[in-house]
């Protein structure tokens, strides 16, 4: 038998880290995948889905060519180019990841791997064994009883990332991420597009301006939109997949050439052992302490598998923290407070801490700013005037108690919050931080600015 001090279980942004930052410590360490290596983000998520959202914005540039005083003729796009773009995307990072393995001599161990008492894991009948274990075997697609999937008509991300021909028309299910990121993909490609959130907001999550300005985009780009309303059942006998949808008017039954569920996900937790070793889980997640671990002595998990935000870059934060822990590194508890959270569409949403109403609710007294893109010179020299940036501060202390924005690029603008948040850094200080001129990022300053009385620019 193979005897590891750690084997990691599931080789996604949670489990692939993990395994190097272990490594990296000296740790001896397998990882074990059933897939590819790099799991649902690189092969089937995030990375993927951004390659598409490219071609998309791409592709929107060439049909406003004009606006920026070009000629493009006949501009039009190859659905399955497109898609054939991503996977090679994709391919190319999982690559990236084997070699990362090689690299930093982590044992790849491929097959399913079944967790067994006394710190083992069997895989495909062969059994290995470690002082530590840990379980980062992700999620997949949520499944509602009233939207059954089939792969064909009813589809999760991971068809909607791969289909053959382009539907003529797709009927969104839940507005999250996932759900909103394809709306804008083949709402961009030509598809008609129609989404259906049950609660009263798109991107429900977020700051609720941010969730207005980002459904008035929506719409104008021809998106149709249903708040407030449900899928009660589909029908898939005939050509197209007829969904009868409850609204606060009655029920109607919507037709599409394809329904995409986009309800969230369900952690990869069955059929793994857990019960076998005695592993507490709560609502479909593993328990677990501050350090990741279970309440079985050397088995932990993290990511997707565990309560908290379901997000590639809050599994790698885990799984680093899990293993220093283990290697006896003094670490402190993440702040799951101050974790960004990020969506790619056109235009693209980013948000860090506590919105206005959370911060009301809380109990603040509380300054907020507010700096629109349109008043933006980057903005307006790169025709992507829409949106903005909020900021929400402590009246009494000037702590930054969270940063909302809708605009282009501001995923890579939110880190700016994020890392200010940890250093609690106050209002005055990041209004006296020099920011560049002409960006897309003075735009914070200038929201500060705002919630200060101190704006030059509105």
């Amino acid at each position: 038998m193979s005897k590891y001090d750690i084997i990691v279980l599931g080789s996604g942004p949670g489990g692939y880290v993990t395994a190097i930052r272990a490594s990296q410590l000296g740790l001896k360490t397998a990882i074990v995948e059933k897939e590819n290596l790099g799991g649902v983000c690189l092969n089937w998520g995030c990375i993927p889905t951004k390659a598409l959202l490219k071609s998309a914005q791409v592709f929107e540039y060439l049909k406003h060519a004009e606006d920026y005083g070009l000629t493009v003729k006949e501009a039009d796009k190859d659905f399955n180019k497109v898609v054939e773009r991503s996977r090679g995307v994709a391919d190319g990072m999982s690559k990236g990841v084997q070699f990362l393995m090689k690299k930093n001599k982590i044992d790849v161990i491929d097959g399913f791997g079944k967790l067994k008492p006394g710190k083992k894991v069997e895989v495909d009948g062969k059994e290995y064994s470690a002082d530590h274990i840990i379980i980062a075997t992700g999620a997949r697609s949520r499944e509602l009883p009233s939207l059954p999937q089939d792969g064909k008509k009813v589809i999760g991300y991971r068809e909607a990332m791969t289909l053959k021909t382009q539907p003529k028309s797709m009927l969104v299910v839940g507005s999250g991420a996932i759900g909103v990121e394809f709306s804008n993909f083949y709402n961009s490609m030509g598809t008609d597009v129609t989404i259906v959130e049950f609660l009263p907001n798109l991107v429900p999550l977020e700051d609720e301006e941010v969730s207005k300005q980002f459904e008035r985009i929506f719409k104008k780009s021809g998106i149709k939109v249903m708040t407030n309303s449900s899928v009660e059942s589909v029908d898939t006998s005939g050509k197209k997949v007829k969904a009868t949808v409850k609204t606060k008017k009655g029920e109607e039954v919507l037709e599409a050439d394809v329904v995409l569920s986009a309800v969230g996900i369900a952690s990869n937790i069955e059929n793994i052992g857990l019960e076998d070793v005695g592993i507490v889980t709560d609502k479909g997640k593993i328990m677990v302490n501050d350090w990741y671990q279970t309440n079985i002595p050397g088995y932990y998990a993290i990511g997707d598998v565990v309560p908290g935000p379901a997000l590639a870059h809050v599994a790698s934060a885990e799984g680093i923290t899990c293993v220093e822990k283990i290697a006896g590194i003094h670490v402190e508890p993440i702040d799951y407070g101050n974790i960004p959270g990020c969506t790619y569409t056109s235009p693209e949403i980013a948000s860090v801490g506590l919105t206005e109403a959370q911060a009301k609710e809380a109990g603040y007294d509380i300054k907020v700013g507010k700096f629109p893109f349109s008043a933006s010179g980057k903005a307006s020299a790169a025709g992507t005037k829409d949106g903005f940036v909020k900021v929400i501060f402590d009246a009494k202390y000037g702590e930054w108690l969270g940063c909302h924005m809708i605009g282009a690029g501001v995923t890579d603008m939110i880190a700016e919050a994020v890392v200010a948040r940890k250093l609690e850094t106050t209002g005055h200080e990041v209004l006296k931080a020099i920011h560049p001129h002409p960006t897309m990022s003075e735009a914070v300053m200038e929201a500060v600015a705002d919630a200060y009385d101190e704006v030059i620019h509105l």
